[in-house]
């Protein structure tokens, strides 16, 4: 399929080509379709980079390691991450229109959230660099003279970032940002579902003064594609990798070669404990966001909750009338509350464990299905938001990750109960406890085993803060100071006096 043709009249984002030292470029490999999860039509063709490409992205990665970007000081680098931030807030329309092309997410949440946490995540370690401290230690030695100590930063080198499909431009910022203000270089694989703003984010780059070979983007897919070909590549120091946990454990064997340090943030399979004393507004409200925010498309997503058996009820019945008014539509629509899945084969997926659910007796208390949609929407890739309750806790569908808009209800009664079913999972990203009762909400929450937990809020974030997870959910901290500790090496100087 030659980059210049396009099946359909219908206009849409161009066709995406990889970017390699500052330069736009076709692929060696065979160009793909980018379509629509909203109605299925063709947005454009993408670039897929071949091994000869990749090659070339970190060849041009290692040459600008080492050339005008390793001469800046701190204060240039700092600079230039603010003129990136400007260069996205400059476009917010077109970023705005090719991550909700991309995603089919609704463009109230994408604007609100996607776009301005893609320029904040430049800005956020532009100042965590700027105001990044070094340790510095005196001692005694035995001559009673002494020496210091203190600790140097120096850039990991060319690190390979590979990306999700979800939140597109937010996940590859958050680590693009730190990665640069740290003075390494990036090699950014984008998702194939998604390749529209990382490849956006390459004409922000020239014109913010980022000097070529410093940002690369390389389109493909990952097994025996462009991803495979940049983990395997020997002048990759780092991987950093966000999706599902699958994927991240093929990620790992790869960069064994050579004993390349890896960042994993992976899947989740989140509970929730709503407590008989929680202020019930709050608490079915939020469920509502940590359960279908983005078609349920988000990491930190609820999908086990654990109500109070007093107020079971209750919850479940508020909980069913409050997905039950979620609007489906398109994503241009003010009123739209949920959007589709991303591809027809990840519904097919989620598809599949609802299926499941109903042949092992789960009772359906909303959804289960896929919704008629009108015309153009009915080509889309169109689930029901979800509530079961009745499975057993060895249920696949309590111990997968699904990564859709769905949820399963169980009671329970005691604090000790709730807390041993929140952590009978492989996974330990991320916690919710809903009460009121402060001594129970800091009593409840070390008990958790979980990378983040929320108490009365859902996705509210310090970008300062820790962020990972714990067992199959990840390796590693991103954020703030913790992201340096990835994207640094750290070296220890001690001066005789």
């Amino acid at each position: 399929m030659s980059l210049a043709q396009t099946e359909e009249a219908a206009p849409g984002p161009r066709d995406r080509l990889n970017f390699i030292a500052g330069e736009f470029v076709a692929g060696s490999g065979e160009p793909f379709e980018n379509r629509s999860p909203v109605d299925g039509r063709l947005l454009g063709v993408v670039a897929h980079a071949g091994e000869d490409d990749v090659e070339r992205a970190v060849s041009a990665a290692r040459d600008a390691l080492s050339g005008d970007w390793a001469g800046l000081t701190i204060d240039q680098r700092v600079e230039i991450l603010h003129n990136i931030a400007d260069g996205i807030t400059a476009r917010f329309d077109a970023f705005l229109d090719a991550e909700v092309a991309d995603t089919g997410k609704p463009r109230s949440l994408a604007s609100h959230i996607d776009i301005p946490r893609g320029a904040a995540n430049f800005r956020i370690f532009a100042d965590v660099i700027k105001n990044a401290g070094s340790e510095f230690f005196t001692m005694a030695t035995p001559d009673g003279s002494g020496a210091i100590n203190y600790a140097l930063r120096s850039p990991k080198g060319v690190i390979g970032v590979i990306c999700p499909w979800n939140l597109p431009l937010l996940l590859m910022t958050w680590k693009v940002g730190p990665a640069l203000a740290a003075g390494n270089t990036v090699v950014v694989k984008p998702s194939e579902e998604t390749p529209s703003t990382a490849t956006l984010l390459g004409e922000v780059m020239n014109a913010a003064g980022v000097p070529k070979g410093v940002y690369n983007v390389v389109h493909g897919f990952g097994p025996g594609s462009t991803g495979e070909f940049l983990t395997r590549h020997p002048g990759i120091d780092a991987i950093t990798f966000t999706g599902e946990t699958v994927t991240g454990e093929a990620i790992m064997r790869e960069a064994a070669r050579g004993v390349r340090d890896i960042s994993f943030e992976l899947g989740g399979k989140n509970a929730a404990l709503v407590f008989a004393d929680c202020d019930m507004d709050k608490a079915v409200e939020g469920t509502l966001r940590s359960a279908f925010a983005n078609c349920g498309q988000v990491c930190l997503g609820t999908e086990r909750l654990y109500v109070e058996r007093p107020v079971f009820d209750e919850f479940t019945a508020r909980l069913k009338a409050g997905a039950q008014a979620l609007k489906l539509g398109a994503p241009e629509h003010a009123d739209t509350g949920m959007g589709p899945l991303i591809s027809a084969v990840h519904r097919d997926k989620v598809l599949g464990y609802y299926e499941r659910a109903a042949r092992e007796g789960a009772r359906t208390v909303t959804g289960g299905g896929v919704p008629e949609m009108a015309p153009p929407l009915n080509g889309g890739f169109w689930v029901e938001p979800t509530i079961w309750t009745g499975l057993p806790e060895t249920s696949p569908v309590i111990r997968e990750e699904i990564f859709g808009p769905c949820c399963h209800i169980a009671p329970f009664d005691t604090e000790d109960e709730a807390v041993a079913l929140a952590n009978d999972t492989d996974y330990g990203l991320a916690g919710v406890v809903w009460t009121e009762n402060l001594t129970r909400a800091h009593r409840v929450a070390p008990k958790l085993r979980a990378g983040i937990i929320w108490i009365n809020c859902w996705f509210l974030r310090d970008l300062r803060t820790p962020f990972g997870g714990m067992g199959k959910s990840g390796i590693g901290r991103e954020g703030g100071l913790h992201s340096l500790e990835f994207y640094t090496e750290t070296s220890n100087v001690c001066v005789k006096l």
